[in-house]
């Protein structure tokens, strides 16, 4: 009986047709998989809870969409084509999210494909290793704590090309203008640079001196952004 009521419309004598109870192993394992890679995820990165659901469930997805194609060469280029016509409507994920999502989708096509034991094997072996890289702290720079964002406001009467130089030169060891931007109508600059301190504890009196120049306006300083380092 339950094979009848899961057999395709359009299934054949000829055609392999897949048990119920293969697809439960095969949606059930691909879970499991799914949260042992968001539990090595979640191990020293900033996430956010729809994403680490979503990548806990993308390898169920992607091994259902493997097991309906099974070997039909139209459904595969029909699948192809729809997933070409996906289009993420949220900001751009950096560099790590985009390659923990690959590897879901790789996770998902392997269970899809039956390769359980090698879906496992993949998962836990890429896993060791980003944990392994986190706790060495492989890549990252000494001197990424010095570095900063920082936004000025200042009136459109003053001149922003050179009114900070000497400051940037005595507190930081370099520094960038990366956009100048107009508001309130235009009588208000905002500049935003960035900059990397000599001290990390030359923040306040650095900030003190601009707002001496620019008018007691906003001043605003902040870590950079990884996602804008990533993309520099």
């Amino acid at each position: 009986m339950a094979e009848t009521i899961f057999r395709g419309l359009f299934d054949t004598e000829t055609a392999h047709v897949i048990s119920v109870a293969d697809f439960m192993y095969c949606i059930a394992s691909a879970l499991v998989i799914g949260w042992i890679i968001a539990i090595f995820y979640m191990y020293k990165n900033a996430y956010s809870r729809n994403f680490i659901v979503t990548i806990a469930t993308i390898p169920a997805i992607v091994c259902v969409v493997i097991m309906m194609v099974n070997g039909k060469v139209g459904a595969g280029v029909a699948v192809a084509g729809a997933f070409s016509l996906v289009r993420f409507r949220s900001v751009p994920g950096t560099a790590k999210e985009i390659g923990v999502l690959f590897m879901a989708m790789a996770v998902g096509i392997m269970t899809g494909m039956g390769y359980l034991a090698y879906a496992f094997l993949f998962v836990v072996i890429l896993g060791l290793v980003d944990v392994f890289y986190a706790q060495i702290e492989f890549g990252m720079r000494k001197r990424a704590v010095l570095e900063r964002t920082l936004h000025i406001t200042m009136p459109e009467d003053l001149d922003y090309v050179e009114v900070f130089d000497d400051l940037f030169a005595r507190y930081t060891e370099k520094y960038s203008l990366v956009s100048v931007k107009t508001t309130n109508m235009g009588s208000l600059f905002k500049l935003t640079y960035q900059i990397t301190f000599r001290e990390a504890k030359a923040e306040k009196a650095f900030i003190d001196e601009i707002r001496c120049r620019n008018g007691n306006l906003e001043v605003a300083l902040s870590y950079q952004e990884s996602g804008a380092l990533e993309m520099m």
